[in-house]
């Protein structure tokens, strides 16, 4: 695997299924030579989900026209209940990209408890993508994930995956006990959305510019990321052929990490601490109950956790994005935003906070900033 993927959300036409007739030649052309520049780069990664709407349609187009035998591709298909749907969609996905097997197929999105039996119970989908395996069809399984962190350590200490995809980056690192039990499995582990998720990097805010001097924030994370050896791949969203450029900076960097990383991570963290306060920046998380435990499923430890980078950092923008997708993400952003929050007794769920008296407040504090209209998942966009 190269450190860098190219990801295929970014550059499709659409987020719904088109057909080929459809397809505009100018999408086309820019998708092909996003293709054509990531392999020039050596990304030989390219990685797509039957749930990325003509992303799979249009690379049909261009991948059986690599070295398949450089080429890695990844398709990624949501886990159901019934796992022969899933085989059907597998089969759909491999039409479309117009390849006799992938090299890598995800369980997309192994997001709570239910998509967890859903892949590993008898008979259910992990069971299948082994039968594909045994055919020829798949090389090696895994899964995607934007879940808690305790179902996606239950996924991979059932040892049946060969690498997994999710969130860990600069400012979200609470998926890390997740990656050293993918470690002590030998399993691949890829970070999802570094720069977009990450924090809106590619347009980081003058406060973020500053305090990661003198690399671009961008930069700066993927570094962070790709200075810990347990981490293997960053996926590039990348909508345009030049999306790249920033990204590579890292690569001549990653030798000087040790010495690069230290003084950011420092100034990062003296910015928070000087902001948020020492004893909120050491213990607001501890005791926070899941969104599941809270009158009204709001997601508490979000909402404190985005108001923390809007304070510390700036990230507005940002934050605004995230908080607003919440009551519309489903399992894969759970909860709900706290414009209600006056109308519930958080006590007995905050009972283990050491901020629980505070908090109701601040949750409040932080709707009135970050409310807005409401944000959709892209691929229901």
């Amino acid at each position: 695997m190269p450190v860098f993927s190219c990801g295929g959300m970014r550059y499709q036409q659409s987020w719904q299924d088109l057909s080929p007739d459809t397809v505009a030649d100018e999408n086309q052309r820019n998708l092909e030579a996003t293709i054509a520049r990531a392999w020039e780069l050596g990304i030989t990664h390219i990685e797509t989900a039957r749930g990325y709407g003509s992303s799979e349609l249009q690379l049909g187009f261009v991948l059986p026209q690599l070295p398949r035998e450089r080429l890695i591709c990844q398709t990624k298909v949501v886990p159901t209940a019934n796992p022969q749907d899933f085989r059907q969609t597998f089969a759909q996905s491999l039409g479309l990209l117009q390849l006799d097997y992938v090299d890598l197929l995800g369980l997309h999105g192994i997001n709570n408890a239910e998509t967890l039996d859903w892949s590993v119970r008898p008979g259910g989908c992990v069971d299948v993508a082994e039968q594909l395996k045994a055919q020829g069809k798949v090389r090696h399984i895994g899964f995607s994930t934007h879940g808690p962190t305790d179902v996606i350590v239950e996924a991979i200490e059932t040892g049946r995956f060969d690498y997994v995809n999710l969130h860990w980056y600069y400012i979200n690192q609470d998926n890390w006990p997740a990656i050293e039990a993918a470690t002590r499995h030998d399993m691949g582990v890829f970070i999802i959305s570094p720069s977009d998720k990450g924090g809106h990097l590619y347009n980081p805010t003058p406060k973020l510019v500053e305090l990661c001097q003198p690399l671009h924030p961008m930069v700066f994370n993927d570094l962070f990321c790709l200075s810990h050896p347990q981490v293997h791949t960053l996926s590039l969203g990348a909508a345009r052929p030049s999306d790249f450029d920033l990204h590579f900076q890292t690569l001549d960097l990653l030798d000087q990490a040790d010495e690069i990383l230290p003084p950011i991570v420092a100034r990062l963290e003296a910015e928070a601490i000087a902001v948020l306060g020492q004893d909120w920046y050491d213990t607001w998380a501890v005791g926070l109950p899941e969104a599941a435990q809270v009158p009204g499923n709001i997601n508490i430890h979000t909402i404190l956790w985005l108001r923390n980078l809007l304070l510390a950092y700036d990230m507005e923008d940002y934050a605004k994005a995230r908080y607003n997708l919440l009551g519309s993400g489903g399992h894969w952003f759970v909860g709900e935003q706290a414009g209600q929050v006056g109308q519930y007794d958080l006590k007995a769920c905050l009972r283990e906070s050491p901020h629980g008296d505070r908090i109701p407040a601040l949750l409040q504090d932080t709707h009135d900033r970050l409310q807005g209209k409401a944000v959709q998942r892209l691929s229901k966009s």
